[in-house]
């Protein structure tokens, strides 16, 4: 019998491309399609079936469905319209084809049409939002709602009336600039709001209300998706390829989680993570760090949806945009699998289930999709990407959904049903079954058990400081780097969840845990706490993130001077104010001959400028133990920890004041006679002891001096008005501040009459002695500075 013929009900099918020849043959996820023009209309016969695959990605060197040229008696034709002549239709290459316009919203007669209904009510809600709010991001949106759709409602792990369960699948919308997206199904799921507590409340995380205040003051709807303030974000994303690098880190977090905690028959922690990214996601240095690194590890449970529109802000993606991503991923060791028309139900169907089949890489499923889908002058084109519809184009969008054109934020009977009967309900009874497992699991594994809630409530095990070093004092010293490596092994001993690693530095940063079953992570042997990132500095921060969102106790370390490398993932901790511990050492001019290019000056005073980040430069060893405190302690907010290369003094407690006065930012050290001093030396890290010997030279000339250590300015800022005035008395203005970074800042502890010794230029390739004899880090200096600022 002749293969059928079909016929596309609209113009031009959905991956029909500009400039292409047909007749041609088309490579799709499950046949190979012979498409040709007529004269009329265009049409398809079907040539192959891949009966048992689940995915069929094109041969490398062939772009999308493998196109090639047939013979054929039909005519030539080029496509050469940019946009359909009318409305694109719902095509669907496993079945029949759907109604061009969609289910009308009046006609819902079969569970096609209402998957379509609730399709489009996400699509709609997305359009009415981003026009009222005359600001965002529409096409992303009705692009991808069919995408989002069936993972939710058929893959996702996820109770809506509890979403912190701690076996969640996670679901990032790397493409943070389609938010709308995501708060659309949110409030469709009737994903419920999590209090400050942590429970559960019977309010919605994202109302009615909170769609149509969309980018507005104080909204849980902000233009970009922000985790501490909307309930069921997981993650903070935006700036893109973030949301990328947060996904490796909470899919290392899973398989960390359930190596170490999972026993026969009690699968505790087992959730996958999702990911949607697009163009600009995978052009972005931090994925491709992050894609690199998840490939290594072979991490299976975690899936990229790509969103391959074939647009950008700019303009069409092959401006800037035309590698073949299936073999780049191929080459980093990821199944990767393709969708060819983002509406087709049952070819995402396929994708996802091949992802959840797949158990020895992580899935990248490639979706050709339409931005502004439905569109009749935006579709597939830049105007779609990053601004409103318009009031007309969006009247004519909901014609062709078979939408009410006047009914704004519309969400037909039978849609929140649709997504109580789907995901709400799959995920409640995945939810109370794990509950009932981890209840037996309570009662056999009682040790396990409670660590797992210490972990999940930002709560640390009891004797956590056990046995923590005391440093006995020594003019040689230790640098604080040596010392810090000394008390992270022992913090970790006694904490099971506190786990991380370097960018490939880690004997440099002593970082590395070191005590007997610590491990290393690696491939299909996850139960290690040394993770070794690579040199991947910006993913290694984003994938911390992640961890760290997971309830796990993560750190990272590099050289400070490539914090750099690594900021904008550190920028979205501190945004999300979660506690991730980041650990820098080699942190000034003082590391030598490695020369400018890795001594860092501006990064003290750039790290400082970020709200809800708290650096911390202690002075010697026994300051850092006291730092360590400080973070471990600390759960709002992330933490940097600057540490030296070179060997600092360890300073005489019993001469000098403790070191627990790291915890209030700043304390007076050293003081004279009386408390009255007539000029104040401060410093941070190791500058202090420059600070040590100026004041003993002081001393001996009769000069009346206090030391101030200032190793955290953001906890000293925290203090209380009479504490802050006690350690630098306003009527003591003679002050000199000493630190080998830029001096940025330091003026509002120094006043109009102090003086500052800092770093003016970049440093120089020099052994240390040298340069800190070039550029005046010397206790002479101090005291002529000292003396100078007295005569003021």
């Amino acid at each position: 019998m002749p293969p059928q013929t079909r016929y596309f009900s609209q113009f031009r099918p959905n991956f029909l491309r500009k400039g292409e020849k047909y007749p041609q043959v088309c490579w799709t996820n499950r046949y190979i399609l012979r498409v040709f023009y007529d004269g009329k209309r265009f049409a398809c016969t079907r040539v192959k079936d891949f009966k048992n695959s689940a995915s069929a990605i094109p041969p490398p060197g062939h772009r999308q469905k493998n196109v090639e040229r047939q013979a054929s008696s039909h005519r030539d034709f080029v496509v050469k319209s940019r946009h359909p002549r009318r409305a694109p239709a719902h095509l669907n290459l496993a079945g029949a084809l759907l109604p061009a316009t969609g289910a009308k919203v009046s006609q819902v007669k079969s569970q096609v049409d209402v998957d379509l209904l609730s399709i489009n009510t996400i699509r709609t809600l997305a359009i009415d939002a981003v026009q009222q709010a005359n600001a965002g991001h529409p096409g992303a949106p009705m692009g991808l709602a069919p995408v989002v759709y069936s993972l939710w409602q058929k893959y996702l792990r996820y109770n809506p009336a509890d979403p912190t369960w701690p076996n969640r699948d996670r679901f990032v919308l790397s493409a943070g600039h389609a938010s709308m997206l995501l708060y659309a199904t949110l409030h469709l799921a009737g994903v419920r709001l999590v209090n400050s507590k942590g429970a559960a409340t019977n309010d919605l995380a994202v109302s009615m209300e909170e769609i149509k205040r969309f980018r507005q003051i104080d909204s849980r709807t902000p233009g970009h998706p922000e985790s501490h303030l909307t309930t069921g974000v997981e993650t903070t994303t935006g700036p893109l390829g973030q949301g990328a690098g947060n996904s490796v880190g909470m899919a290392i977090a899973s398989k960390w989680l359930g190596e170490n905690y999972n026993r026969p028959g009690f699968e505790i922690f087992d959730f996958n993570v999702y990911a949607v990214c697009g163009d600009g996601d995978l052009m972005e240095g931090v994925a491709c760090e992050a894609a690199s690194l998840a490939g290594h590890l072979k991490l299976s449970n975690l899936c990229w949806v790509y969103d391959n529109n074939r647009v950008t802000l700019d303009g069409p993606a092959e401006w800037s945009f035309s590698e073949d991503v299936a073999t780049r991923f191929a080459g980093y060791g990821w199944n990767v699998t393709r969708v060819t028309d983002a509406n087709d139900l049952e070819m995402l169907a396929h994708a996802y289930e091949n992802f959840l089949k797949t158990k020895d890489r992580p899935t990248l499923i490639i979706v050709d999709s339409h931005i502004g889908y439905g569109s009749p002058h935006k579709q597939d084109s830049y105007e779609a990407h990053g601004e409103p519809l318009g009031e007309a184009e969006v009247k004519l969008v909901k014609r062709n959904y078979g939408w009410p054109e006047d009914a704004k934020f519309l969400v037909p009977d039978g849609v929140y049903d649709q997504f109580k009967n789907g995901v709400g309900k799959r995920g409640a009874q995945a939810h109370a079954a794990w509950r009932n497992k981890f209840e037996e699991y309570k009662k056999q594994f009682p040790p396990e058990a409670d660590q797992i809630n210490r972990m999940l409530t930002g709560k640390l095990p009891d004797g956590w400081d056990k046995g923590l070093p005391s440093f006995p004092a020594d003019p040689k010293g230790i640098a604080t780097r040596e010392s810090s490596g000394k008390v992270l092994n022992t913090l970790a001993k006694n904490i099971p969840w506190l786990i991380g690693g370097s960018a490939d530095l880690a004997k440099s940063n002593k970082t590395n845990l070191t005590f007997d079953g610590a491990g290393e992570f690696l491939p299909h042997q996850y139960r290690g706490r040394n993770i070794h990132f690579g040199v991947r500095e910006h993913a290694m921060g984003a994938a911390i993130n992640g961890m760290t969102l997971c309830k796990l106790r993560a750190f990272s370390g590099t050289f400070f001077n490539f914090s750099d490398y690594m900021r904008p993932s550190m920028r979205l901790g501190a945004l999300m104010e979660i506690p991730a511990i980041y650990i820098f050492t080699h942190d000034s001019i003082a590391l030598g001959e490695d020369g400018p290019t890795h001594q860092p000056v501006e990064q003290l005073a750039s790290l400082r400028a970020m709200p809800n980040m708290m650096v911390l430069r202690p002075g010697d060893a026994n300051e850092v133990v006291e730092a360590y405190k400080v973070i471990l302690q600390h759960t709002h907010g992330p933490c940097s920890l600057v540490l030296t290369r070179q060997a600092v003094p360890t300073l005489d407690r019993t001469k000098y004041t403790p070191a627990s006065g790291v915890a209030k930012g700043a304390y007076i050290l050293a003081d004279a006679g009386g408390g009255k001093p007539d000029v104040i030396l401060m410093a941070s890290g190791s500058e202090v002891s420059l600070c040590v010997d100026a004041y003993e030279r002081l001393k001996a000339e009769a000069i009346k001096a206090r030391v101030v250590s200032m190793p955290c300015w953001e906890l000293f800022e925290k203090q209380d008005p009479a504490y802050k005035a006690s350690v630098l008395p306003p009527d003591v203005t003679a002050r000199v501040a000493v630190e080998m970074g830029a001096t940025f800042g330091w003026e509002r502890y120094t006043g109009a009459k102090g003086k500052i010794l800092g770093m003016h230029s970049f440093g120089a390739s020099a052994p240390l002695k040298d340069l800190l004899k070039k550029f005046g880090f010397s206790a002479d200096n101090m005291v002529a500075a000292a003396r100078e600022v007295l005569q003021k």
